[in-house]
């Protein structure tokens, strides 16, 4: 993830919207795939649209991009109003999940397609000194020449970046575009695309089923889900302060219990569990509701005795031990609550002695931990 230093500096830098959603839907015969979608997006952040499969991702790339036209609803870039206005003449440009690639072209000739498809005609020398200083951008100096079947997945997607920004957008569009390569390779094109959009300076808009890739990429991310904006934040707002359920679940490994306030009071709220256990939670939904549910991250949470002065201790079972290299994750079956996920961190688990499947423990909840979560719309 972005340090909140850089991520301040983004935001402060870049107040101006370069596009906006403005209650935008989309509508394909009986089903509605983007649902009243408001959202601005800052000139040159790295944003990111996160969902499971249909929640409208796609769809308000694809509307960005010119590909689909809103069916109610203003979508503007550069403040104006490109609802109407086709894909070939907006200022961006979009990576693709496959690259899209020509195979009868050079690399060379890929990278420079656009250019040549103006008009009037740049001059043949200008057109090959721009693609070499791009190719020289996302290091390929020296791959012009190759043909596409002759380079890896990775060099093939730096031709798709390259292609993509010659043309200098306003935005660039990116639909899964890691989606066909190996985990190592995967997190080497995050980080390289990190530093060609800090290079560039331009608005990079990134669609990704993967909540990793979203979180460590990301200066703000847009959840959704139905078609709808479940939330927008920078990543540490959204792992600690998700809305309701979707978002906690979504973004992160969550734990999420029923619960009954019996008291609430300056943004905490006293919850009992079903199991009679009672945890003090910060509470910033404004509601009255009585049942709630309330989210606590894994690694928030500790193993340790009954009489521990860290928190309230819950009774457990563990039921599976997942040693992982830098932490230990313990799946545990709590009477009356059900089950439960703890992340132990090596040193922890190393202090503690480890503990065994079938071994009987107690879950340490420290007061303050967790968050009650708002009703789900």
């Amino acid at each position: 993830m972005r340090s909140s230093s850089e991520t301040d500096a983004a935001q402060s830098k870049h107040h101006e919207h370069v596009a906006e959603f403005i209650n935008v839907s989309k509508r394909f015969g009986s089903i509605l795939a983007a649902d009243r979608l408001s959202l601005g997006i800052r000139r040159g952040e790295f944003l990111s649209f996160l969902g499971p499969s249909g929640c409208g991702k796609t769809t308000a790339l694809r509307m960005l991009a010119g590909f689909e036209p809103p069916s109610e609803g203003i979508l503007r870039i550069d403040n104006t109003d490109m609802s109407t206005v086709p894909s070939y003449r907006r200022p961006v440009n979009m990576v693709f999940q496959h690259y899209a690639l020509f195979p009868h072209m050079t690399v060379a000739q890929n990278v420079g397609y656009g250019l040549r498809q103006r008009r009037p005609r740049l001059p043949k020398a200008e057109i090959g000194a721009r693609v070499q200083k791009t190719l020289s951008t996302v290091r390929l100096d020296d791959f012009g020449a190759r043909r596409i079947w002759e380079l890896s997945g990775g060099q093939q997607q730096r031709v798709a970046l390259a292609r993509a920004i010659i043309n200098e957008p306003s935005i660039l569009l990116l639909d899964e575009p890691m989606a066909a390569l190996d985990a190592k390779l995967r997190v080497e094109m995050q980080r390289e695309l990190l530093d060609l959009q800090r290079i560039l300076g331009i608005t990079f808009v990134l669609v990704t089923h993967d909540q990793e890739e979203a979180l460590s990429m990301s200066d703000r991310i847009c959840i959704m889900g139905g078609g709808r904006i479940m939330q927008v934040g920078n990543p540490q707002e959204l792992y600690d302060r998700p809305r309701n359920r979707y978002v906690a679940n979504f973004v992160g490994k969550a734990n999420i219990l029923q619960g009954e306030v019996l008291a609430r009071q300056a943004g905490q709220a006293r919850i009992v569990l079903p199991s009679g256990t009672e945890v003090l939670v910060p509470d910033v939904t404004r509601d009255t509701r009585r049942h709630v549910e309330v989210v606590v991250r894994p690694e928030a949470l500790s193993l340790g005795c009954a009489h521990s002065d860290k928190g309230t201790a819950i009774p457990a079972r563990v039921t599976h031990r997942t040693f992982l290299g830098d932490h230990t994750e313990y799946l545990l079956q709590a009477d009356g609550i059900g089950a439960l996920q703890v992340n132990l961190p090596r040193q922890a688990e190393t202090a503690s002695g480890g503990h065994g499947v079938g071994d009987d423990v107690h879950i340490l909840w420290a007061a303050g931990t967790g968050l009650v979560l708002a009703a789900e719309d």
